[in-house]
């Protein structure tokens, strides 16, 4: 029987092991001179040079950037429900109101049309996920954004490295997140970055990330403990020297994909963007859970569906939405693996399996 091939693989060798090795030995373990280097690394590798502050997971970045820029009860702020429900989630922690917004077909990221047509009196900010690495059209949302007063954050859990019209991810908003997660493109074991380029919101975010207070038993805000500890800080380091290398294996993996496969919808790339293969995430209009068994099953061959059940959809939100494009990817979707580590052979394999089930199938 031939090895299976995961959807996702992390990839952590002998350099991270040395590194979390020395942090140990040194016994300064907490949030320390190694997270404040990893900062300043990340910024300078993937954000042009803007601020940064460490958390111990993206999603409390997400949460803390949208309380560092004033998001608060009786607010509103536009999220896509076609996303992990963190998104989500991170608004409603501030007392806000999560609004949800359709997609686009092709990028599977926030529709402007629709989001504009989501605009009321109480929203504050639009927050675009840059879904599976693809960025999304923050051109158009940087206008509506001007035109109608309001805020941008973004969700970059998925893009490090990413970029629209020469221009990084996570430098066009007031704050933006990215991810650390072990199954991201590159992991700290578990944190998060967030990126912004106002000093007052950075000011802010080390405060709450830090029980409020800068330094020490002075509390200036109630605040939480979301630090980011020295041992996934050196981890992230290591990492950091590898992701833009994994990154065009990754991309090179997709070429490859969208060459060969036959009889499913391959992810379409916008003009102007550099879309960095989070996930490699086809259509599959017809039985895509019988498809993804078979891959599995036939094959052994590993797939994601990300994410079966739209955010306005799960028993946390609840709601009777019209949202067309979200409900048919949420039908249709199914990533395949485009890791790093696929070696030529396991493309190929992908490939076959792939092809021979859309056959069978037409």
């Amino acid at each position: 029987m031939s090895e299976f091939i995961p959807a996702a693989k992390p990839i952590v060798g002998d350099e991270e092991r040395a590194a979390v090795d020395a942090v140990l030995a040194s016994g300064m373990l907490a949030q320390g001179a190694e997270v404040a280097t990893f900062e300043q690394e990340f910024s300078e590798v993937l954000l042009d040079g803007r601020a940064v502050v460490a958390v111990n997971s993206g999603t409390a970045g997400q949460h803390l950037g949208l309380l560092a820029s004033g998001v608060g009860p009786g607010d509103e702020v536009i999220v896509p429900s076609f996303t992990f429900a963190a998104t989500a989630n991170s608004v409603a922690l501030t007392g806000a109101t999560p609004v949800f917004a359709d997609i686009e077909p092709n990028h599977f990221c926030l529709d402007p049309a629709d989001v504009a047509a989501k605009v009321t009196e109480r929203t504050v900010g639009i927050m675009p996920v840059h879904l599976y690495g693809h960025p999304a059209n923050m051109t158009a949302f940087e206008e509506l954004a001007a035109q109608r007063g309001l805020a941008l954050y973004e969700d970059a859990a998925q893009a490090h490295g990413a970029s629209l019209g020469g221009r990084r991810v996570g430098t066009f908003g007031r704050f933006a997140m990215f991810s650390l997660y072990p199954t991201k493109n590159m992991t700290s074991g578990e944190g998060g970055m967030v990126s912004t380029d106002d000093a007052g919101v950075e000011r802010m975010l080390r405060l709450l990330r830090n029980q409020g207070m800068e330094k020490q038993y002075e509390n200036e805000v109630v605040g939480f403990n979301a630090r980011m500890t020295n041992i996934h800080a050196a981890i992230g380091r290591v990492q950091l020297t590898k992701v833009l290398g994994w990154t065009e294996t990754r991309r090179r993996n997709a070429a490859f994909l969208d060459a060969n496969l036959e009889g499913v919808v391959t992810p379409p790339v916008a003009e102007g963007a550099e879309h960095v293969y989070h996930q490699y995430t086809i259509r599959v209009p017809e039985d895509r859970d019988g498809f993804a068994t078979a891959l599995r099953e036939q094959y052994q061959i590993g797939s994601g569906v990300y994410y079966p059940i739209p955010n306005h959809r799960l028993p946390s939100f609840g709601l009777d939405l019209d949202l067309p494009e979200t409900e048919r990817a949420a039908r249709e979707v199914l990533s395949l693996p485009v890791h790093p580590s696929l070696s030529e052979a396991d493309l190929e394999r992908i490939v076959a399996a792939v092809n021979e089930l859309a056959k069978a199938g037409a």
